[in-house]
């Protein structure tokens, strides 16, 4: 075999590295919830600033898509079919093909052959393809001018007219989709009932929802501002508790684990003491046998008792 080094005029495929053009900055509609225009947004170039790959693109909304599958079709084979225990007809002398049972697949009511049955359609992506194919979107939307960025929604209370009015004074025609905080439930129940309205949270957002929407509006909360919010793990800033609110927690749990513990020390002592003291009854009480006194002095005892008894 020749030394790859010392080929020319050849390139080996996984060699070749197609080189992409750096990030760059664009712009988003910044307007606020009664549709003042309040100027234009700097996108973080990472996120939004990127030249789509659409390879990655289609093979991860493929596999989107094919998750979504249930999966659940069902055909019966011929062993599955009821009858067919008989010959259907004589092998011979009835001029037609010859049938060993009648729940064969070329049979009428027979069994399916090769037909589906219940599956798993799921595809495994990477964490890192998803990630690209999602930037790649918001890359795609924010490249047409078709991101929109609002400061506050104002919804105080589930209200479909409010939703209703917010997106006509926007001026969106087509089909929108919200991104919404996780909190942010009045905001979601407001949007649930316009036809033309999809609402996602930001940990939800995959690419196939910003393709098949033709207008992605954000929040001053929920836009993304690195590519690490796009982790893979659906936690958002928003639902971490802060440290503040942790450590409080721990102190006070600190207490109640001290006590827990000596509770169960002092359980456990008083078993001990208990067992040992049913050991102790269980065992009977050994006495120890006198020792027999030998020697002179114990001959002559036993010889005067002799003498006295004669």
């Amino acid at each position: 075999m020749t030394d790859t080094a010392s080929r020319t005029g050849s390139v080996l495929r996984h060699t070749v590295r197609k080189e992409r053009p750096a990030p760059v900055t664009r712009t988003a509609l910044y307007r606020n919830a009664a549709g003042h225009d309040l100027g234009t947004l700097d996108l973080e170039p990472t996120v939004f600033g990127l030249e789509p790959n659409r390879a990655v693109l289609h093979q991860v909304v493929t596999a989107q898509l094919a998750a979504a599958r249930a999966g659940t079709q069902s055909t019966k084979t011929r062993s599955e079919v009821r009858g067919g225990g008989a010959k259907p007809f004589n092998q011979k002398g009835t001029g037609r093909a010859r049938q060993g049972s009648s729940r064969s697949p070329s049979m009428s009511g027979g069994g399916v052959a090769l037909g589906p049955k219940p599956r798993s359609y799921a595809q495994r992506t990477p964490r890192k393809m998803v990630r690209l194919a999602l930037l790649s979107a918001l890359s795609d939307r924010a490249d047409i001018g078709r991101i929109v960025v609002i400061d506050d929604w104002k919804i105080e209370e589930p209200k479909t007219k409010d939703a209703a009015t917010i997106v006509r004074k926007l001026k969106l025609k087509g089909s929108v989709l919200v991104v919404l905080g996780q909190h942010e439930l009045d905001a979601e129940r407001s949007f649930a009932n316009l036809p033309q309205v999809q609402t996602t949270t930001f940990g939800e957002l995959s690419a196939h929802d910003v393709l098949r929407s033709d207008w992605l509006v954000f929040s001053d909360a929920t836009l993304p501002s690195a590519p690490s919010d796009f982790s893979g793990t659906h936690v958002t800033a928003e639902a971490t508790p802060a440290e503040d609110e942790v450590k409080p927690a721990k102190a006070e749990a600190a207490p109640a684990k001290a006590a827990t513990k000596a509770t169960k020390a002092t359980k456990a002592a008083k078993a001990t003491k208990a067992t040992k003291a049913t050991k102790a009854a269980a065992e009977p009480e050994v006495q120890d046998d006198p020792e027999p006194e030998d020697g002179p002095t114990a001959t002559a005892e036993s010889g005067e008792e002799a003498e006295s008894d004669a």
